[in-house]
């Protein structure tokens, strides 16, 4: 069971960028894929971004295209979330998940291993 540790979020103005990371150990992850989740206060966990880890195959959800990216580091074993041009909805609790299958599945039931999350908020 891969073990996972977010950081890096923090108070930021709407406009503006900022890069969380989420460090993964315990396991190989070559046969991982990673992906973002959010949850915003009395909602539910959203998928944000995914990432294959051999392949690097990505996928954004509509909301955050063109403004995050999702990336990671093979050597630190860390995967990020670069997100650009913040806006006060983006405003939530980011977890980093991941999942023993190469396919990147949506929905947080189907996502094995969960960091704590990493605050973030946006300021208008």
């Amino acid at each position: 069971q891969v073990q996972l540790a977010e950081s890096g979020g923090r108070l930021v103005q709407a406009g503006n960028s900022l890069k969380v990371s989420c460090a993964a150990s315990g396991d190989t992850l070559s046969s991982y894929s990673m992906a973002w989740f959010r949850q915003a206060p009395a909602k539910q966990r959203e998928f944000v971004a995914g990432i294959t880890w051999t392949s690097g195959s990505l996928y954004y959800i509509d909301s955050v295209k063109g403004r995050f990216t999702i990336s990671r580091d093979n050597a630190k074993n860390t995967v990020y979330l670069q997100m650009n041009s913040l806006k006060p909805e983006d405003t939530a609790v980011y977890y980093c998940a991941a999942r023993r299958s190469v396919q990147i599945l949506t929905g947080a039931r189907f996502w094995n291993s969960w960091g704590q999350g990493t605050q973030v908020t946006v300021s208008s």
